[in-house]
């Protein structure tokens, strides 16, 4: 059986992987070897909601990247 090729930046494993992170950006940026900012453009774009603390450090940037997205 050969493994399956899994985009990490699907929708579904970046959002299971950012729970296994415990919802935590600085964590998840560190296991997909990429700037926090990175990440959070990555949520952003795939509509995956920010945690609270997440929220509080990285809200400003989420919500331009979110608004750049839909126009």
């Amino acid at each position: 059986m050969e493994p399956r090729d899994v985009d990490p930046t699907d929708k579904r494993v970046l959002e299971r992987n950012y729970d296994y992170a415990q919802k935590n950006v600085r964590l998840l940026s560190m296991w997909y070897d990429c700037e926090p900012e990175r990440m959070v453009e990555l949520l952003a774009d795939r509509d995956i909601e920010l945690s609270g603390n997440d929220w509080r450090r990285f809200g400003a940037y989420y919500r331009s990247i979110r608004r750049r997205s839909r126009r």
